[in-house]
């Protein structure tokens, strides 16, 4: 399982690349394992504002349908809108062309409460992968 060390998770299988108070968002190795083939992922809109903890997109797979939950809060500046017509770059290339959203973060120290690449391996082993 792929787990970069530069990035960090959310316990719920989305990872962050942070850069000063800018956020880049998308879904781990992990998840994408998980789901199976990526057949339509629902993006939001720039300019749109996300929260800690709530739903800000979906991906819908063969197997499932599974909302996508925003680990840090703000305002975002960037969609991958290449999703919407290559889903399956989530489950290629998960930690590159597959970012889904950047965001400006409102209160970047939310990035304190996200694990570590050791912490979201651990994490994954416990769900028994």
């Amino acid at each position: 399982m792929n787990i970069p060390k530069e990035l960090k998770y959310s316990k719920d299988h989305e990872w962050v690349k942070v850069e000063g108070n800018i956020a880049t968002i998308g879904i781990t190795d992990f998840a994408q394992s998980q789901l199976g083939d990526v057949v339509f992922v629902d993006l939001p809109a720039e300019g749109a504002s996300i929260e800690q903890g709530k739903e800000f997109a979906v991906v819908e797979s063969v197997k499932a349908v599974s909302d996508i939950y925003a680990p840090v809060s703000g305002v975002i500046k960037k969609v991958n809108t290449q999703l919407a017509d290559a889903p399956e770059t989530l489950n290629q290339d998960a930690y590159g062309e597959g970012w889904i959203v950047v965001v400006e973060m409102s209160a970047p120290a939310q990035t304190n409460e996200l694990l570590d690449s050791a912490a979201y391996g651990e994490l994954c082993e416990k769900e028994g992968h």
